[in-house]
């Protein structure tokens, strides 16, 4: 079955989170993303344009992540911010570390079945399949520039919260943009995802994977109301600009402590 062969992958490479728990959630995701759409690449002739370009986002999305998550934690300004932050191996017994370890794994190889599934499927259907590839690329593009404005920005003054270029329209953007790509992926099969368990695994990725965004945007709240909750264009910004969706008025998750993953 295709499926638990994307999971034995995503298990193999998130098996670095035994290293370090958080590499589970960020080299681990990377890395298994871009391996799944070198994998389904090479292992299959004859595939369509659309699903040669979505396995080629895959490589593209992960690898990009994983090389920045990299480079990021090399910048020892960042480490020395994030100490205290991210619990290490030995604050979880081994039992919460492999139960971690498979659902990570589960989740990313949820994440990349709709392109499992457009491989096997005999169906072909192209009209949703490049409607998902051109959302997803949007997506991506939002990312890639978020974290690159941040960077910038960073660069110029590194003590103060960035307020601008996407920032200006919601605090997570680099969030949102994932969202968007996850939500280009899932419609590109949308025709072809046939009977219950399709739909459950698909489903079950793409939900997953809004929750962690959700999640992770109120981590980032929290951390930076402890970094600037006292300066006051910090207060005025996060009135007056989303947390997550640009134009939905959500300002804060902090109160939701079941947004947790």
């Amino acid at each position: 079955m295709l499926i638990l062969k994307n999971f034995l992958i995503c298990s193999l490479v998130s098996s670095i989170g035994f290293i370090k728990m958080i590499y589970f959630i960020s080299y681990g995701y990377g890395f298994s993303v871009a391996i799944i759409g070198f994998f389904l690449l090479l292992s299959f002739n004859n595939l369509t344009l659309d699903e040669k370009i979505l396995g080629l986002l895959y490589i593209i999305y992960g690898l990009r992540l994983g090389i920045f998550l990299l480079i990021r934690n090399l910048n020892s300004s960042y480490t020395n911010k994030m100490k205290g932050r991210i619990k290490e191996n030995k604050d979880f017994a081994l039992f919460v570390l492999i139960m971690i370890w498979i659902s990570v794994s589960l989740l990313y190889a949820c994440q990349t079945s709709p392109l499992a599934y457009k491989i096997i499927s005999e169906k072909k259907e192209k009209k949703y399949s490049y409607i998902g590839i051109i959302v997803s690329i949007i997506g991506l593009i939002i990312e890639i520039e978020a974290d690159n404005q941040k960077t910038r920005a960073k660069k110029i003054n590194p003590k103060r919260f960035v307020d601008s270029g996407f920032y200006k329209l919601v605090r997570c953007p680099n969030y949102f943009g994932e969202i968007i790509l996850w939500t280009g992926n899932f419609i590109s099969g949308i025709k072809i995802y046939n009977g219950f368990v399709q739909w459950f695994i698909v489903l079950l990725g793409y939900i997953g994977i809004i929750y962690v965004m959700f999640s992770g945007a109120r981590r980032i709240e929290i951390q930076q109301n402890i970094s600037y909750g006292e300066d006051k264009n910090f207060q005025e910004y996060i009135k007056n600009t989303p947390l997550l969706i640009p134009f939905i008025p959500i300002y804060s998750l902090q109160k939701y402590s079941w947004l947790r993953a």
